[in-house]
Protein backbone atom coordinates (compact mmCIF):
# COMPACT_ATOMS: atom_id res chain seq x y z
CA UNK A 1 0.00 0.00 0.00
CA UNK A 2 1.77 3.31 -0.91
CA UNK A 3 1.93 5.51 1.69
CA UNK A 4 0.16 8.62 0.03
CA UNK A 5 -2.76 6.40 -0.02
CA UNK A 6 -5.57 7.34 1.89
CA UNK A 7 -6.52 5.45 5.14
CA UNK A 8 -10.27 4.47 4.87
CA UNK A 9 -12.51 6.53 7.79
CA UNK A 10 -12.99 4.52 10.41
CA UNK A 11 -13.72 4.98 14.35
CA UNK A 12 -12.14 3.20 17.36
CA UNK A 13 -14.16 2.53 20.54
CA UNK A 14 -12.41 1.57 24.08
CA UNK A 15 -13.81 0.73 27.18
CA UNK A 16 -11.68 -1.03 30.21
CA UNK A 17 -12.68 -4.37 28.87
CA UNK A 18 -13.52 -3.76 25.24
CA UNK A 19 -11.82 -2.32 22.16
CA UNK A 20 -13.85 -1.79 18.95
CA UNK A 21 -13.32 -0.27 15.53
CA UNK A 22 -15.90 0.55 12.42
CA UNK A 23 -14.95 0.61 8.97
CA UNK A 24 -17.48 0.00 5.89
CA UNK A 25 -19.81 -2.41 6.60
CA UNK A 26 -17.96 -3.81 9.57
CA UNK A 27 -18.16 -3.84 13.00
CA UNK A 28 -15.72 -5.58 15.53
CA UNK A 29 -15.23 -6.11 18.66
CA UNK A 30 -12.54 -7.89 21.23
CA UNK A 31 -13.39 -8.38 24.93
CA UNK A 32 -10.52 -9.07 27.03
CA UNK A 33 -11.18 -9.37 30.69
CA UNK A 34 -9.69 -10.84 34.24
CA UNK A 35 -9.79 -14.79 34.00
CA UNK A 36 -13.08 -16.07 35.12
CA UNK A 37 -13.70 -16.17 38.69
CA UNK A 38 -15.11 -19.04 41.04
CA UNK A 39 -18.88 -18.27 40.47
CA UNK A 40 -18.52 -17.75 36.65
CA UNK A 41 -15.92 -21.28 36.13
CA UNK A 42 -18.97 -23.16 38.19
CA UNK A 43 -21.59 -21.90 35.91
CA UNK A 44 -19.78 -22.32 32.95
CA UNK A 45 -18.39 -25.67 34.15
CA UNK A 46 -22.22 -26.67 34.44
CA UNK A 47 -22.97 -26.15 31.42
CA UNK A 48 -20.00 -28.17 29.78
CA UNK A 49 -22.02 -31.27 31.91
CA UNK A 50 -19.04 -30.89 34.60
CA UNK A 51 -15.95 -31.07 32.24
CA UNK A 52 -13.32 -29.56 34.43
CA UNK A 53 -11.92 -26.55 33.11
CA UNK A 54 -8.53 -25.62 31.74
CA UNK A 55 -6.38 -24.12 34.51
CA UNK A 56 -7.02 -20.47 32.95
CA UNK A 57 -10.01 -19.85 31.24
CA UNK A 58 -10.75 -16.28 29.85
CA UNK A 59 -14.92 -17.10 29.95
CA UNK A 60 -15.89 -13.46 29.47
CA UNK A 61 -13.14 -12.87 26.45
CA UNK A 62 -14.37 -12.83 22.50
CA UNK A 63 -14.11 -11.46 19.49
CA UNK A 64 -17.15 -10.38 17.06
CA UNK A 65 -17.50 -9.46 14.24
CA UNK A 66 -20.74 -7.76 12.60
CA UNK A 67 -21.25 -7.17 8.81
CA UNK A 68 -24.44 -4.66 8.94
CA UNK A 69 -25.08 -4.71 5.47
CA UNK A 70 -25.94 -8.58 5.70
CA UNK A 71 -26.43 -9.17 9.73
CA UNK A 72 -23.91 -11.76 9.54
CA UNK A 73 -22.12 -12.29 12.89
CA UNK A 74 -19.56 -14.58 13.67
CA UNK A 75 -17.69 -15.09 17.15
CA UNK A 76 -14.82 -16.53 19.05
CA UNK A 77 -15.44 -17.68 22.23
CA UNK A 78 -14.65 -19.42 25.42
CA UNK A 79 -17.45 -21.78 26.04
CA UNK A 80 -18.26 -22.63 22.47
CA UNK A 81 -14.47 -23.33 22.13
CA UNK A 82 -14.34 -25.30 25.22
CA UNK A 83 -17.69 -27.48 23.79
CA UNK A 84 -15.83 -28.56 20.97
CA UNK A 85 -13.43 -30.33 23.32
CA UNK A 86 -13.78 -34.47 23.68
CA UNK A 87 -16.14 -34.74 26.80
CA UNK A 88 -15.86 -38.91 27.12
CA UNK A 89 -14.37 -41.97 26.29
CA UNK A 90 -11.58 -40.64 23.52
CA UNK A 91 -12.69 -42.87 20.13
CA UNK A 92 -10.54 -43.21 16.81
CA UNK A 93 -9.70 -39.85 15.52
CA UNK A 94 -9.91 -37.72 18.90
CA UNK A 95 -6.31 -37.94 18.97
CA UNK A 96 -5.74 -39.16 22.43
CA UNK A 97 -3.34 -38.52 24.22
CA UNK A 98 -1.79 -41.00 27.01
CA UNK A 99 1.25 -40.29 29.65
CA UNK A 100 2.71 -41.93 32.69
CA UNK A 101 0.84 -39.19 34.60
CA UNK A 102 -2.28 -38.87 32.89
CA UNK A 103 -4.25 -41.19 34.76
CA UNK A 104 -2.70 -39.25 38.34
CA UNK A 105 -3.44 -35.73 36.70
CA UNK A 106 -6.79 -36.82 36.02
CA UNK A 107 -7.50 -37.60 39.24
CA UNK A 108 -5.67 -34.45 40.60
CA UNK A 109 -7.95 -32.87 38.62
CA UNK A 110 -11.60 -34.29 39.78
CA UNK A 111 -10.86 -35.83 43.02
CA UNK A 112 -12.71 -35.07 46.37
CA UNK A 113 -9.61 -32.33 47.07
CA UNK A 114 -9.20 -30.64 43.31
CA UNK A 115 -10.65 -26.90 43.23
CA UNK A 116 -11.82 -28.08 39.62
CA UNK A 117 -13.51 -31.22 41.25
CA UNK A 118 -16.60 -32.56 39.72
CA UNK A 119 -20.38 -31.58 41.70
CA UNK A 120 -20.65 -34.24 44.03
CA UNK A 121 -23.91 -35.46 42.06
CA UNK A 122 -22.35 -35.80 38.78
CA UNK A 123 -20.44 -39.33 38.47
CA UNK A 124 -16.57 -38.72 37.19
CA UNK A 125 -16.20 -39.05 33.65
CA UNK A 126 -13.18 -39.12 31.02
CA UNK A 127 -12.50 -35.91 28.87
CA UNK A 128 -9.50 -34.79 26.77
CA UNK A 129 -7.15 -33.92 29.08
CA UNK A 130 -4.93 -31.90 26.65
CA UNK A 131 -7.94 -29.30 25.80
CA UNK A 132 -7.55 -30.11 21.89
CA UNK A 133 -10.37 -28.09 19.56
CA UNK A 134 -11.37 -28.03 16.69
CA UNK A 135 -13.21 -24.76 16.71
CA UNK A 136 -13.36 -22.75 14.25
CA UNK A 137 -15.73 -19.72 15.49
CA UNK A 138 -19.10 -19.74 14.83
CA UNK A 139 -22.20 -17.81 13.21
CA UNK A 140 -24.14 -15.84 15.71
CA UNK A 141 -26.90 -14.97 13.19
CA UNK A 142 -29.23 -17.12 13.30
CA UNK A 143 -31.50 -15.41 10.83
CA UNK A 144 -28.80 -15.87 8.16
CA UNK A 145 -29.12 -19.66 7.53
CA UNK A 146 -28.31 -19.71 3.80
CA UNK A 147 -25.17 -17.95 4.34
CA UNK A 148 -22.71 -20.99 4.37
CA UNK A 149 -19.10 -22.19 4.47
CA UNK A 150 -18.53 -23.84 0.76
CA UNK A 151 -15.12 -25.49 -0.55
CA UNK A 152 -13.07 -22.95 -2.08
CA UNK A 153 -12.22 -23.18 -5.49
CA UNK A 154 -8.11 -24.00 -6.01
CA UNK A 155 -8.46 -22.11 -9.69
CA UNK A 156 -10.22 -18.68 -8.10
CA UNK A 157 -7.90 -16.19 -6.74
CA UNK A 158 -10.19 -14.39 -4.85
CA UNK A 159 -10.80 -17.93 -2.96
CA UNK A 160 -7.39 -17.85 -1.10
CA UNK A 161 -5.17 -15.68 1.52
CA UNK A 162 -2.71 -13.12 -0.07
CA UNK A 163 0.08 -14.11 2.12
CA UNK A 164 1.84 -11.13 0.53
CA UNK A 165 -1.11 -8.58 1.07
CA UNK A 166 -1.15 -9.66 4.95
CA UNK A 167 3.13 -9.33 4.89
CA UNK A 168 3.58 -5.95 3.60
CA UNK A 169 4.13 -2.85 5.79
CA UNK A 170 0.58 -1.79 5.37
CA UNK A 171 -0.78 0.54 8.56
CA UNK A 172 -2.55 -1.55 11.13
CA UNK A 173 -5.60 0.44 12.69
CA UNK A 174 -6.85 -2.10 14.73
CA UNK A 175 -5.10 -4.92 16.87
CA UNK A 176 -6.10 -7.20 19.56
CA UNK A 177 -4.89 -10.02 21.15
CA UNK A 178 -7.75 -12.06 22.95
CA UNK A 179 -6.44 -15.26 24.93
CA UNK A 180 -9.72 -17.78 25.71
CA UNK A 181 -7.99 -20.31 27.51
CA UNK A 182 -4.72 -21.62 29.05
CA UNK A 183 -3.71 -24.75 30.72
CA UNK A 184 -0.50 -26.33 31.78
CA UNK A 185 -1.55 -30.16 31.98
CA UNK A 186 -0.12 -30.93 35.57
CA UNK A 187 3.30 -30.16 34.52
CA UNK A 188 3.58 -31.91 31.55
CA UNK A 189 3.35 -29.21 29.14
CA UNK A 190 0.75 -26.77 28.17
CA UNK A 191 -2.00 -26.65 25.86
CA UNK A 192 -3.44 -22.72 24.57
CA UNK A 193 -6.16 -21.28 22.51
CA UNK A 194 -5.36 -17.58 21.38
CA UNK A 195 -7.22 -15.31 18.89
CA UNK A 196 -5.57 -11.93 16.78
CA UNK A 197 -6.91 -10.30 14.80
CA UNK A 198 -5.52 -7.30 12.55
CA UNK A 199 -7.26 -4.78 10.40
CA UNK A 200 -5.73 -3.16 7.83
CA UNK A 201 -7.28 -0.12 5.28
CA UNK A 202 -7.29 -3.31 2.68
CA UNK A 203 -8.74 -5.94 4.68
CA UNK A 204 -9.74 -8.00 7.58
CA UNK A 205 -7.41 -11.12 9.27
CA UNK A 206 -7.79 -13.24 12.23
CA UNK A 207 -5.61 -16.10 13.27
CA UNK A 208 -6.90 -18.37 16.21
CA UNK A 209 -4.26 -20.74 17.30
CA UNK A 210 -4.39 -23.81 19.67
CA UNK A 211 -1.48 -25.31 20.49
CA UNK A 212 -0.31 -28.13 22.35
CA UNK A 213 2.74 -29.24 24.39
CA UNK A 214 2.90 -32.82 25.69
CA UNK A 215 6.47 -32.92 27.11
CA UNK A 216 8.51 -36.39 25.89
CA UNK A 217 5.31 -37.20 23.63
CA UNK A 218 4.13 -34.62 20.59
CA UNK A 219 3.62 -31.23 19.46
CA UNK A 220 0.49 -30.39 17.73
CA UNK A 221 -1.24 -26.91 16.71
CA UNK A 222 -4.33 -26.49 15.13
CA UNK A 223 -5.11 -22.58 13.28
CA UNK A 224 -7.98 -21.08 11.94
CA UNK A 225 -7.37 -18.52 9.65
CA UNK A 226 -9.83 -15.86 8.66
CA UNK A 227 -9.06 -13.15 5.66
CA UNK A 228 -12.09 -10.58 3.96
CA UNK A 229 -10.97 -8.03 1.62
CA UNK A 230 -12.78 -4.98 1.50
CA UNK A 231 -12.70 -4.75 -2.22
CA UNK A 232 -14.83 -8.35 -2.33
CA UNK A 233 -17.90 -7.79 -4.27
CA UNK A 234 -19.98 -9.51 -3.23
CA UNK A 235 -18.23 -9.52 0.27
CA UNK A 236 -16.60 -12.74 0.42
CA UNK A 237 -14.78 -14.50 4.05
CA UNK A 238 -12.24 -17.02 3.10
CA UNK A 239 -11.40 -19.25 5.99
CA UNK A 240 -8.48 -21.88 6.38
CA UNK A 241 -8.08 -24.21 9.28
CA UNK A 242 -5.42 -26.43 9.18
CA UNK A 243 -3.88 -29.21 11.56
CA UNK A 244 -0.26 -30.51 12.12
CA UNK A 245 1.34 -32.23 14.77
CA UNK A 246 4.61 -34.30 15.40
CA UNK A 247 6.73 -36.16 17.86
CA UNK A 248 8.58 -34.15 20.46
CA UNK A 249 12.33 -35.54 19.86
CA UNK A 250 11.67 -35.08 16.11
CA UNK A 251 10.50 -31.13 16.89
CA UNK A 252 13.49 -30.81 19.67
CA UNK A 253 16.40 -31.91 16.93
CA UNK A 254 15.22 -28.61 15.64
CA UNK A 255 16.13 -26.60 18.34
CA UNK A 256 18.86 -23.65 17.60
CA UNK A 257 20.82 -24.12 20.29
CA UNK A 258 20.55 -27.56 21.94
CA UNK A 259 20.88 -26.67 25.26
CA UNK A 260 18.41 -23.42 24.83
CA UNK A 261 14.96 -25.51 25.43
CA UNK A 262 13.37 -21.85 25.25
CA UNK A 263 11.78 -22.48 21.81
CA UNK A 264 9.27 -25.44 22.88
CA UNK A 265 7.38 -22.92 25.05
CA UNK A 266 7.07 -20.64 21.92
CA UNK A 267 3.27 -21.46 19.95
CA UNK A 268 4.84 -18.83 17.47
CA UNK A 269 8.39 -21.13 17.16
CA UNK A 270 6.13 -24.74 17.50
CA UNK A 271 3.66 -23.51 14.87
CA UNK A 272 6.55 -22.02 12.13
CA UNK A 273 8.72 -25.90 12.65
CA UNK A 274 5.76 -27.62 12.68
CA UNK A 275 4.57 -26.40 9.44
CA UNK A 276 8.11 -26.73 7.47
CA UNK A 277 8.31 -29.98 7.67
CA UNK A 278 7.00 -31.62 4.63
CA UNK A 279 3.31 -32.20 5.09
CA UNK A 280 3.18 -35.81 4.65
CA UNK A 281 5.14 -36.12 8.02
CA UNK A 282 2.90 -33.41 10.11
CA UNK A 283 -0.50 -33.71 8.20
CA UNK A 284 -1.34 -36.95 7.54
CA UNK A 285 1.94 -39.27 9.89
CA UNK A 286 1.40 -36.97 12.63
CA UNK A 287 2.34 -38.43 16.33
CA UNK A 288 0.66 -41.47 15.61
CA UNK A 289 -2.68 -40.34 16.91
CA UNK A 290 -4.74 -40.55 14.02
CA UNK A 291 -5.71 -37.02 15.32
CA UNK A 292 -8.57 -36.05 12.60
CA UNK A 293 -7.75 -32.17 13.09
CA UNK A 294 -4.34 -33.08 10.67
CA UNK A 295 -4.47 -31.12 7.15
CA UNK A 296 -5.63 -28.20 5.80
CA UNK A 297 -9.03 -27.19 4.56
CA UNK A 298 -9.90 -23.95 2.43
CA UNK A 299 -13.64 -23.01 2.68
CA UNK A 300 -15.25 -19.32 1.82
CA UNK A 301 -18.54 -17.78 2.75
CA UNK A 302 -20.04 -15.20 0.29
CA UNK A 303 -22.16 -12.54 2.33
CA UNK A 304 -25.01 -10.45 1.14
CA UNK A 305 -24.76 -6.79 0.04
Amino acid sequence: MSAATALPHHTLGESPNSRSIEIGEWLITAQTNPISNAPECDALQASLSGMPLPEMTFGNNELELVHKASGWRYAFQTPDALRAVKFGELGEGDGGVKVGYADAWLNSRTGASSEFGMPKTVATKPYDWTYTTLYAGHNLSASNSSISWLLADPENPSHTIPLAELTRQDPILFYSEIPLYEDELHDNGASYLLVRIRVMPTCIFILQRFTLRVDNVLFRTYDTRIYHSFASSPPLIVRETSGWEAPYERVKRLLPKRDDLTPLTDPMWIAKVLAEFPSNVTQKEGAGTGWRGMGTKLEVAALKK
